[in-house]
Formats: C-alpha cells, sequence, structure tokens
C-alpha cells in the first residue's frame, strides 16, 4: 500500500514526503504509526526509499532505482489500452549456470513484469521492452546475473510451420486465475462508481483519497501480474478492459476531491506542501473516462 501511494500521490508532488504526513496520510486505512515505519525502513532497507533529515524531522524520498521502477508501472498503470503487438514474442533465456535461489529470483522478478514461463530457462512477453526488463532486473538487484541472460526477439514464421500462440500463451500463464482476479476486481468497485455517478452518497474529500488509494492499490496488483497480451490471443468477453475502463472513470472522478484532501494533509519536512504536477492531472485523459459507458 506504501508503494501504491507513492507511485500515485507522492510521486506527482516531487516523489518526497514527510514522515509524519505519510502517517497520517495511511491511519484511516488502518496502517498505524509502529507498522508504517515499519514497512518504510524495509522500503528503505530494500533501496526504494532514502531518508533525508530535515532539523528534527525526516523525510523520505524515491532512490534512483524507486523512480525507475515506478516510472515503468505507471506507464501500465495509467494508459487505456494494451500496446499494439508485432506479433514477435520477446524472450529472456537463462544460458549460463543459475543456482535454486537465484533463479527463483529472476523468475519472481520477470513474472512482476509480466513475463511467463516456458519451462525452467526460457521466459516470454509479447511486448515488453527487452532493454528496460534488463534495467528493471539490475534494480532489483540481479545485476550480476545478467551476463547468464540472453534477450531474444523471435522471428514470426510461416503459418503453420510453428507452435501456434495460442499454445504459447496457454503454456505461459494462467489466463483463468488472472480473470477471475478482474472480475473480483469490477465486482469489488462497480458499486462504487454507481454511487459516485448517481449521487447517492456525498463523497468527502478523505474518502475520495482512500477510495482512490485502495483503487489504484488493488489495480496496480493486478497488472503486476497481467502480461498485457494483445486482444488477439485473448478469450472472447475478457474482463481486463471491464475493469481498465471502470479503474479509469472512478479515479477521474475522485482525482479532484482527493487531491484537495492531499492539499490539505500532505507535508514535507520543512511544513511546505508542494503542488501536484500538471501531469497528474491528464492520467486516464488520452480518452474521456466520463464519456465511457460500463
Amino acid at each position: 500500500m506504501i508503494i501504491s501511494v507513492f507511485g500515485d500521490a507522492v510521486v506527482p508532488r516531487g516523489s518526497r514526503i514527510w514522515l509524519g504526513s505519510l502517517i497520517r496520510l495511511l491511519e484511516p486505512l488502518g496502517l498505524n504509526e509502529r507498522l508504517v515505519r515499519t514497512s518504510v525502513f524495509r522500503l528503505a532497507r530494500d533501496e526504494w526509499l532514502r531518508s533525508e533529515p530535515v532539523g528534527r524531522r525526516t523525510d523520505y524520498l524515491l532512490t534512483a532505482s524507486g523512480q525507475q521502477r515506478f516510472e515503468e508501472a505507471s506507464r501500465h498503470i495509467y494508459a487505456s489500452s494494451t500496446p499494439q503487438w508485432d506479433r514477435r514474442w520477446r524472450l529472456v533465456v537463462v544460458v549460463g549456470e543459475v543456482g535454486g535461489r537465484d533463479r527463483e529470483r529472476l523468475r519472481q522478478s520477470l513474472f512482476w513484469q509480466g513475463f511467463g514461463a516456458l519451462g525452467a530457462d526460457c521466459f516470454v512477453h509479447p511486448s515488453a521492452d527487452l532493454g528496460a526488463a534488463f534495467d528493471a532486473l539490475a534494480a532489483e538487484g540481479l545485476g550480476e546475473m545478467l551476463p547468464r541472460l540472453k534477450p531474444l526477439l523471435a522471428a514470426d514464421p510461416a503459418p503453420g510451420t510453428a507452435a501456434s500462440d495460442a499454445d504459447m500463451v496457454h503454456r505461459a500463464w494462467n489466463l483463468e486465475r488472472l480473470a477471475g482476479m478482474y472480475a473480483e476486481f469490477v465486482e469489488r468497485y462497480q458499486p462504487v462508481l454507481q454511487q459516485v455517478r448517481d449521487g447517492a452518497a456525498e463523497v468527502d474529500d478523505e474518502s475520495a483519497f482512500l477510495v482512490r488509494a485502495l483503487l489504484i492499490h488493488d489495480y496496480r496488483r493486478l497488472l503486476l501480474r497481467d502480461p498485457e497480451l494483445p486482444d488477439v490471443l485473448l478469450p472472447a468477453d475478457w474482463p481486463g478492459q471491464k475493469a481498465r475502463l471502470l479503474c479509469r472513470e472512478l479515479y477521474r472522478r475522485l482525482l479532484a476531491p482527493s487531491e484537495r484532501h492531499l492539499d490539505a494533509t500532505f507535508q514535507l519536512a520543512d511544513g511546505g506542501t508542494p503542488e501536484a504536477a500538471p501531469l497528474l492531472f491528464e492520467r486516464f485523459r488520452d480518452a474521456d473516462p466520463l464519456q465511457q459507458p460500463l
């Protein structure tokens, strides 16, 4: 949750926040001061965040590698559609000796980038930027493993001469499980969106921020498991697009009141409140979410 709030609310305001302010923002979600402090210290230990004392207070801000990870995630979270597919698969192949523990770390890291596994030594994705994928592995502390990995861009074979793309998808990913998770997301947030649309319940500024934080947190967790397959490789009635439209509209409707809450609550260690970057208000704007039927 702290990672999600940092990426969605702190990054647009300069990527830093006073720890006391972060505690106040998260307390209504049931995260007490001790839990937030412990989690922030762990994120600093794992090189997501670093501390910067200002008098008797302390700001926490993103490290360079943390900023890179957030930027990559943001490109997926706030996009309105999956990228166009050039029909060429991206592969990461293990060509050197890798121990069991390192192999599991590699699998987990690539999994969170949306790669599927074809056996123990080959990972596949339809559209990943392989250079960015390797940069992410380095940021995760797997840089020493990179010389034992080979990035490959598969050629598009003649029809009927190789395994089908559908076979590849079935082998590499459990789409039934992912579809079920998307359906649960829609079931959870559709009533909230309907209430906001109808004006059935007036949403105060703090509640708007809390719902926005939970929305992006849950949506981010889904996208980190989603290879973002092109439509041609997905089952009919894929619930991922409905979830995307729902998230986009609800986010846009919550944005203004939630930002008012941040204006009133967000503080740096020196007592200042940085303004949100204008780009924040462009999120999900490539198509007007308020005009999209669900």
